[in-house]
């Protein structure tokens, strides 16, 4: 039997890039899959690419900023499957720039949607995880353990999750409801277009390191394994868990190769 078949699950950022490889691969898996976004155009697509591998889907338009849009996205898929099993925070973007050149506003709009908005996310889904032994997810990153230069708002807001992660875990040990983690290294996403606004931009050159960037559907895979052992904290890819290990035992070696990068 598929490992998630008949459970519920729902992504934040689900319309796009990773968020969308893992709710077509979840479904694969026999979940029913709620996505949630704020463009009601890629959640259509979103909705169609997971019907079109067989699984039944929801598109449930939501702001991860907004704390009554997300219990009224919760309350939806409720109403609509009467349970909820796996919450996916997935939702972000990355504000680049230099520490000394960012503002308090560019500071606050990359917390306020990958930090404040995954803990939002977990809020509004716990209640209902409770009732079902479920499971947290957190989409994290390998820069939560690596900062890059002109990359201090997305660090900080990534090592923000890992700690929230690392936490939440421990505080939900005595329940039935678990906490994972997950970092991902460098993965094919719209994540390198979207501007500082989070405003998305197709044209936009994506300058993330191409040669080593995975698609998508591979990163899905693994996530996937990774949520169905309940694991801790899950970071891949390879390059990734050569960058942690390093930052770990070799800090300065790891620092000075960001520096040059």
């Amino acid at each position: 039997m598929a490992a998630f078949q008949g459970l519920v699950v729902w992504i934040t950022g689900g319309g796009t890039g990773i968020g969308l490889a893992t709710a077509v691969e979840l479904a694969r898996q026999g979940a029913k899959v709620a996505v949630s976004g704020r463009r009601a155009d890629r959640l259509t697509e979103a909705v169609a690419a997971i019907e079109a591998v067989g699984g039944e889907a929801l598109g449930v338009a939501c702001d991860v900023t907004d704390e009554s849009s997300l219990e009224t996205a919760v309350a939806t898929i409720v109403g609509k499957w009467g349970k909820l099993d796996v919450a996916i925070a997935n939702a972000g973007f990355g504000v680049a720039g230099r520490i000394a050149t960012l503002t308090d506003a560019d500071w606050r709009r990359q917390f306020d949607t990958n930090v404040f908005g995954a803990l939002n996310t977990v809020r509004a889904a716990l209640p209902e995880l409770e009732k079902t032994g479920g499971r947290v997810v957190l989409i994290g990153s390998v820069a939560g353990f690596v900062s890059a230069p002109k990359n201090g708002a997305y660090n900080a807001s990534k090592a923000a999750i890992r700690a929230i992660g690392e936490t939440l875990s421990a505080e939900l040990v005595n329940s039935k409801v678990t906490c994972t983690t997950i970092h991902p290294g460098f993965v094919t996403s719209e994540i390198g277009q979207v501007d500082n606004e989070g405003v998305f931009h197709p044209d936009k050159q994506d300058k993330r390191p191409q040669q080593l960037m995975w698609k998508t559907e591979d990163a899905a895979r693994v996530m996937v394994r990774a949520i169905a052992a309940r694991k801790r904290e899950f970071v891949f890819t390879g390059h990734g868990k050569v960058l942690v290990a390093l930052s770990r035992w070799m800090p300065g070696t790891v620092a000075r190769l960001a520096s040059r990068a």
